[in-house]
């Protein structure tokens, strides 16, 4: 027979009544599942659309009983949104989206993505911040207005869930370059993406801060990612794969960024996208003429020519000057924004306004003062590709012009007809120089603008 002392009882009466005791205090709403609660009764008359075009640039206090109806497209289940109910006004093509700040924790208990709710938004406010619109109370910052969170004991007075069924939410689908066309606060999906490789390897946040993560699709658009270091998933390893992502069209700072619910929304099981090529180089791109009139030093020019014969993206091109003696580039005229086919004159002037007053046409870019396009006569110049490379060169780098064969002042430089191809090697005999001097079997006869210059046009 086992004995137990009336100690040990007193222990085991003891325990219980702590443990009853502890369980009593543990607030009901800090773990039980709440009550489903919905509505038929209440209807919409007026649209999210109509509500944010009455929006007048002010945070403005809405004081007419208007119900609207939207559709939840967020949940803080991850924790990688907080105190924030995302909402669009249809489940599939929506034209309108907006974030409601309220103070609720664990909102996925109330509200989960596809529910309709019916929105009451008398003494709501209205605004809009970092460019998206927000309702919510309203707080003052240096005697302004913005959107603030809904205290807690308010949220129910002002949102009430359908009985409905919940609708199937349909991401819309568009490409990255598309982003700015879709309305924020929208719920989009988007393939072909995947992590910038300078990411691979990260997690996706860092520890209690929120941090971007850079995504790019196959043709290298890139769009930002914007997590929080409080999420559940803020630790693992960014998804090395490609393949489709679904979140929340968003803005930062008024900057394009996704937001995603959870892990889940990110499906990168494929295969990185292949290497596309957006830089070529080219010897069919060369220096055709620069101009330095005597006349009018505002009329100054340089002009490129392209001989080959497929188009050629100048993506990472540049033109570069050396003044002077100056070994160290002094100036430089970024081409990347141009794609010429053959037989194309690119021209890029010092002074757009007076070039075109001098000319009769505007030029292709402005390169300003002090550019490639604005030398003197006496400095040096180079066309280099995306690569680094010298393709094609006027003058001889750490030689001063002055009495040289490459001294174009007060006149101008041409290329000889025949030549075809740049030359990394300046050689003279493929050039016409005219200058005030006629030094090293230049021509001296200073040149005057327009008569004696031919740009965008052959010689």
């Amino acid at each position: 027979m086992i004995v137990i002392s009336n100690r040990w009882k007193g222990l085991q009466v003891l325990g219980l009544i702590l443990i009853v005791f502890c369980s009593a205090c543990i607030k009901m709403d800090e773990w039980a599942v709440p009550e489903e609660k919905c509505t038929n009764n209440i209807l919409p008359n007026i649209s999210l659309r109509e509500v944010l075009d009455q929006y007048s640039d002010t945070t403005m206090e809405i004081v007419e009983d208007w119900v609207i109806e939207a559709y939840v497209i967020s949940s803080d289940q991850a924790g990688n949104i907080f105190n924030t109910l995302h909402l669009q006004d249809k489940p599939v093509n929506p034209t309108a989206g907006i974030q409601l700040e309220l103070e609720l924790r664990d909102s996925y208990l109330f509200f989960q993505p596809g529910d309709k709710v019916l929105l009451s938004l008398k003494g709501l406010y209205l605004g809009k911040s970092k460019g998206l619109f927000k309702l919510g109370s309203a707080y003052s910052t240096f005697g302004t207005l913005q959107p603030g969170r809904l205290p807690k004991h308010r949220i129910f007075t002002h949102i009430a869930k359908s009985c409905d069924h919940p609708s199937s939410l349909q991401p819309q689908k568009i490409s990255v370059d598309e982003i700015p066309f879709q309305p924020l606060n929208t719920l989009v999906r988007i393939e072909e993406m995947e992590f910038a490789e300078e990411e691979l390897d990260s997690s996706y946040a860092q520890k209690h801060e929120q941090t971007l993560r850079k995504l790019t699709d196959c043709q290298d658009n890139e769009i930002r990612l914007l997590n929080s270091g409080y999420s559940d998933f803020y630790a693992e390893t960014l998804p090395a794969g490609m393949g489709s992502i679904t979140a929340i069209n968003y803005s930062e700072n008024g900057e394009p960024t996704l937001i995603i619910r959870s892990v889940d929304d990110i499906l990168f099981t494929q295969e990185r996208c292949k290497e596309w090529i957006t830089e070529f180089t080219s010897n069919h791109l060369f220096i055709s003429e620069l101009a330095d009139p005597d006349n009018n030093n505002s009329a100054r020019f340089v002009e490129l020519y392209y001989s080959g014969d497929e188009p050629l993206p100048l993506k990472g091109w540049h033109l570069d000057r050396y003044t002077n003696d100056n070994e160290e580039r002094s100036s430089s005229v970024d081409l990347s924004d141009f794609v010429v086919v053959p037989g194309q004159f690119l021209v890029i002037a010092s002074n757009a306004e007076a070039f075109e007053q001098t000319y009769g046409f505007a030029p292709d870019i402005e390169g300003g003062s002090n550019s490639p396009a604005d030398s003197n006569g006496d400095d040096n110049l180079t066309l280099v590709d995306p690569f680094g490379q010298v393709i094609d060169i006027f003058g001889v780098i750490g030689e001063d012009g002055s009495g040289t064969s490459h001294e174009f002042e007060d006149g101008r430089a041409y290329r000889k007809i025949g030549v075809r191809l740049a030359n990394p090697v300046f050689t003279f005999q493929e050039w016409v120089v005219y200058n005030d001097t006629g030094a090293s079997g230049t021509i001296n006869q200073p040149q005057n603008a327009p008569q004696d210059f031919t740009p965008g046009m052959p010689d």
